[in-house]
């Protein structure tokens, strides 16, 4: 094997000295060593792709499609991204100058971040959130600014967000926001949306807003999107992986003003040159044809979330209810104190069961644990009876 050489040791991107890898990540590879664990660390849907999806995809192989793609993708599949925009959320979209194809939707959140953020740029990040952002972020050589929603559960208030700007985010280029949240579940309602719109327009920032888990609300909630409100300032993100199980298809895209749009396919084609084609084929499908697909995962998930709810507050556990994705964020009960990463390594090894400590999702998330109920009804059943055995144990 070889072994780089000496003169060469320290010649890398020195930004990545200041990055560290996935905290979640390992601490998921961590507990996946243990015998028998089973495992509410990561955000992956239990469920299998569409039947008719696979089939969309398998037909696209057979029909030798395996030339390189339009670098901003498929024109078939930017059409129905942008129908699907209109059906969802009466958004209009030009499929041909403002939707970009992309390698999931971290390939879109780095196409994004590499075209609008310079060095020393001020992005607010509204907390806790998914870590990987603020990865990105610093790649880029800007700095994200965390905004601690603990106190407000969980959703960043008009108020806060105006507080921030004048004081530790003064001078902010963007912000982006995540709706519904991981790892909370939280949902923003149109007029919370509207209000923020209102300051973000004064302020003269970019929005992006991470949508990937737009499909998945509960109950009476609805999914709103600032594109709904600023769509002249707003970069909306999402992607097919949660709501119609496609996570290792990695399938997302990016719909925003063209003239912005222009910069970021650009960036993507320096990135990835073009989606592979026959994830393609299978979007194209699952867009037109797979609008059913998400519904059936949203009943399975909501009846997921109310057991699991009902069973964790009967133990103890506190939350802000979850209205959407597939995450429960739940405070520990007092009698364990507030180290949560302490906490979800005993759960680990003496219960069996994983789940992710809260502070590693930002500032506020110390104290929680993010449980996900993607995994089946039987993991969730024998899960929360291992976590009742330990809580009334200790």
């Amino acid at each position: 094997m070889p072994k780089l050489a000496d003169d060469l040791s320290m010649t890398r991107n020195t930004r990545l000295n200041s990055l560290t890898p996935s905290k979640i990540r390992a601490f998921d590879e961590k507990a996946s060593k243990i015998p028998g664990i089973i495992k509410l660390t990561i955000g992956e849907p239990d469920l299998n792709t569409p039947e008719h999806v696979k089939e969309a995809a398998i037909a696209d192989i057979n029909a030798n499609d395996s030339h390189y793609a339009p670098q901003a993708g498929k024109p078939e599949l930017r059409q129905a991204i942008s129908d699907y925009l209109k059906r969802s959320l009466n958004v209009d979209y030009d499929p041909t100058s403002e939707i970009c194809v992309t390698v999931g939707a971290t390939g879109a959140l780095n196409d994004v971040f590499m075209t609008i953020l310079n060095p020393g740029d001020k992005i607010l990040v509204p907390t806790p959130v998914w870590a990987l952002y603020f990865q990105l972020i610093k790649l880029t050589g800007a700095i994200p600014v965390q905004i601690d929603t603990s106190k407000d559960g969980f959703v960043l208030t008009p108020e806060h967000l105006e507080k921030v700007l004048l004081n530790e985010g003064k001078g902010a280029k963007a912000i982006i926001l995540t709706d519904p949240s991981n790892p909370t579940g939280r949902v923003y309602p149109s007029d919370t949306l509207k209000k923020l719109a209102e300051i973000i327009k004064k302020y003269q920032l970019f929005s992006i807003t991470d949508e990937i888990y737009g499909e998945l609300v509960y109950e009476d909630n609805v999914h709103h999107s600032l594109s709904e409100y600023i769509p002249e300032r707003n970069i909306l993100i999402s992607g097919l992986s949660k709501a119609y199980a496609m996570t290792g298809w990695r399938l997302g895209y990016i719909a925003g003003p063209k003239e912005i749009m222009a910069s970021i396919c650009k960036i993507n084609a320096f990135l990835v040159t073009s989606v592979t084609d026959n994830v393609q084929a299978a979007a194209i499908e699952a867009l037109n044809n797979g609008k059913n697909d998400p519904i059936k995962a949203r009943k399975i998930y909501e009846e997921r979330l109310k057991f699991m709810k009902s069973g964790l507050e009967k133990l103890g556990f506190e939350m802000s209810t979850p209205q959407g994705a597939f995450y429960i964020f739940a405070k520990i009960p007092d009698s364990f104190g507030t180290d949560d990463e302490a906490f979800a390594n005993e759960l680990a090894t003496k219960a069996k069961v994983g789940v992710t400590p809260g502070r590693y999702f930002g500032k506020g998330g110390q104290g929680y644990v993010r449980l996900s109920y993607a995994s089946s009804t039987e993991n969730l059943k024998e899960a929360l009876r291992r976590i009742e055995k330990y809580v009334e144990n200790i």
